[in-house]
């Protein structure tokens, strides 16, 4: 049977990455962005909270898909389909859409005036911290990308061999307790491979989970009957994280990385929880979303980047940029997945499906 709440979950949390991005913009915690606006503590704020379980969810709900698909499929084929949908569009977004967006990088930070293709060169040879917020080259949002591909390839052994071997969990013994401290094991591996803050070890522990815990039955049905609790410890640490923000409290930075650790992990399964008992539904609609996830994310980011860069040169109030650069990157990223998807070329240059939106997606079933 299909999981429709996976697909709606994925697709919810895609569309958060419109404010999210463009908030960056306005960040006041000293990280710097592709543009800058003035600083806004209250956008600030909400970066603050909905960081730590984004991602997370995001690469555990991978995990989860990957679950369903490889039931169905050959080792071989889940590769392929690995290749085709992540590493081409990895290739074509680094080659041909981040360049877009550190030319932008370049002209309001340091004031860059010559042409798009000599940057294109600056972008292949200028040496940067991989953010490239000022310009130079990065993978910029295709990190996400490239991170899940190389976590494919990581599981891909493990996951034969406990598909060859019949070998699952026993998660019917696992109760709630021992799930929450689970969290433990992004945090123990976090440290591996942690390159400007996003981490290959501990993502690849949510996807783990995600693969071998959460995909199973009996764990979902837990979470959903357990989501009352969950969501009000995961509202519990949004309040938290959002006071310790605001207050610029100042923690034992150990105790606040397990705090958060452990404050993503909750936020993933309350979300799970919601999404199994609320979300398990279909609608042409969320179909469509469901089909647009992948395209979403691909081309939001230079959507909103270009049209900060012109809009707060010449728009001075900041609510009112936030409100223009949102009105006007959803549509425009849309219209980009619109056109690509119907050019065979773009089609596989982004790894996008031709899906009408009365199709469902492909997955397979359980």
């Amino acid at each position: 049977m299909r999981k429709h709440y996976i697909d709606n979950l994925r697709w919810m949390t895609v569309l958060l990455l419109f404010p999210f991005h463009t908030f960056m913009i306005y960040n006041s915690f000293g990280e710097s962005f592709y543009i800058k606006g003035v600083e806004t503590i209250s956008v600030s704020a909400f970066i603050v909270a909905a960081w730590p379980w984004m991602m997370p969810l995001l690469f555990t709900i991978a995990g989860i898909s990957s679950a369903y698909a490889f039931r169905t499929r050959t080792p071989k084929a889940y590769l392929k389909e690995r290749v085709s949908r992540l590493l081409i569009p990895l290739i074509f977004g680094v080659l041909l859409i981040i360049p877009l967006i550190t030319y932008f990088a370049e002209r309001f930070h340091n004031g860059y005036a010559g042409g798009y293709i000599e940057q294109y060169l600056l972008f292949m040879t200028k040496a940067t911290n991989l953010t490239g917020y000022q310009g130079g080259f990065t993978p910029g949002h295709f990190w996400f990308i490239l991170y899940l591909f190389l976590i494919s390839l990581l599981a891909l052994p493990v996951m034969s061999v406990c598909k060859k071997s019949n070998w699952t969990l026993p998660v019917e013994k696992i109760n709630l307790f021992f799930l929450l401290m689970l969290f433990l094991v992004p945090l123990l591996l976090q440290p591996i491979l942690d390159i400007s803050g996003k981490s290959i070890g501990e993502y690849f522990a949510f996807f783990l989970l995600g693969y071998f815990i959460l995909s199973a039955e009996p764990m979902l049905q837990l979470l959903a009957k357990h989501r009352f609790l969950l969501t009000g410890l995961f509202l519990a640490g949004i309040v938290w994280i959002s006071v310790v923000f605001l207050t610029k409290q100042n923690m034992n930075p150990i105790l606040y990385e397990i705090i958060v650790e452990l404050y993503a992990w909750i936020g993933v399964l309350a979300l799970l929880g919601i999404g199994r008992q609320y979300l398990d539904f279909d609608h042409t609609v969320t179909r469509y979303f469901s089909n647009a996830s992948f395209a979403v994310y691909e081309f939001h980011l230079p959507c909103i980047v270009v049209l900060a860069y012109f809009i707060n040169r010449r728009i001075p109030n900041p609510s009112l940029q936030v409100v223009l650069i949102l009105a006007g990157s959803i549509p425009i990223t849309f219209l980009l997945y619109e056109l690509f998807r119907r050019i065979s070329v773009t089609r596989f240059m982004f790894g996008l499906k031709r899906s009408k939106a009365r199709e469902p997606l492909p997955f397979p079933k359980e």
